[in-house]
């Protein structure tokens, strides 16, 4: 990482692009880092944090500066974003809620199919219990955590709530981290009715500020020395849905079946978790392969 940060400085007068100009007066990566300040104010969902606090501010540059030192995993963000914002936008814009919210998401799981130690699972790191009471099938055959559209459905539902609960987002955040019931208790406590303002335990107090702070590097990328302008994301292939109505025994073979292969079905429906599927009872499976 060392080489080629050194190579990307050597390189950057030649390269005459907004992140080059950005560092190239800096000696090495250690100083433009050290040199580079977060704004004045941060924004989430149009609420304004304001950094001339300085409890404030040492908290969103503690998630700042450890965000530079993964570099990798920033544009790892950006890369993958295309693959799941246009669908987050989607939701978001059919519930009128902010754009601004799909970053929780980004916080949660990297954009990946991640699980944590506590059981979290999926793109919005919902907990089985949490899934249930939200309406998603969560068994030894489906779990529809993984599932793009229903997961992010179910977490903007969550934050939804949140919401109407709190009234500010910065709350109803925290709350998707702490879980509603315990922000209510800190608030009620504390005697307080702002995030910024309550004593948090250190995940949920970091939690809020790492999401400004990932929202600020996606946002403005050659502000931090990230040049994307030749960035290829990733994406999934053009797909159609398949209604399935019956139990597949072998989903290798119904893949097969179906011009594709077990792969690429695995791949695009994350939310299948055997190798075969139940019967789905009443309703049906739509299961995504290419088109």
């Amino acid at each position: 990482m060392e080489l080629l940060l050194f190579i990307l400085f050597l390189l950057a007068p030649l390269v005459q692009t907004d992140s080059s100009r950005a560092i190239v007066k800096y000696k090495n990566y250690n100083t433009y880092v050290s040199q580079v300040g977060l704004p004045d104010t941060l924004s989430l969902c149009g609420e304004v944090v304001d950094l001339s606090d300085p409890e404030l501010r040492e908290r969103a540059e503690r998630e700042f500066l450890l965000l530079m030192q993964q570099s990798g995993q920033v544009i790892l963000y950006m890369k993958r974003s295309e693959r799941y914002f246009p669908l987050y936008d989607t939701y978001l814009d059919r519930f009128n809620l902010p754009s601004d919210l799909k970053y929780v998401s980004v916080a949660e799981s990297a954009l990946y199919m991640s699980r944590s130690s506590a059981g979290a699972e999926g793109l919005w790191q919902i907990m089985p219990e949490t899934a249930r009471s939200l309406g998603l099938r969560v068994d030894d055959y489906v779990d529809e955590r993984r599932h793009p559209e229903k997961s992010t459905i179910a977490g903007l539902q969550y934050l939804s709530e949140g919401h109407r609960k709190f009234k500010t987002w910065a709350l109803a955040i925290a709350g998707y981290n702490r879980g509603k019931n315990g922000i209510a208790n800190d608030l009620e406590f504390q005697m307080m009715d702002k995030y910024t303002d309550l004593y948090l335990n250190e995940e949920t107090s970091r939690y809020y500020f790492r999401i400004l702070v990932i929202k600020e590097l996606m946002q403005n990328p050659g502000k931090y020395g990230f040049d994307i302008s030749n960035m290829k994301g990733y994406k999934d292939p053009a797909t159609k849905e398949i209604e399935v109505n019956s139990a597949i025994k072998n989903l290798a073979l119904w893949a097969k079946d179906n011009g594709t292969d077990y792969k690429t079905v695995k791949l695009l429906n994350p939310w299948i978790i055997k190798r075969e599927l139940n019967s789905p009872g009443k309703e049906s499976y739509n299961i995504r392969v290419p088109e």
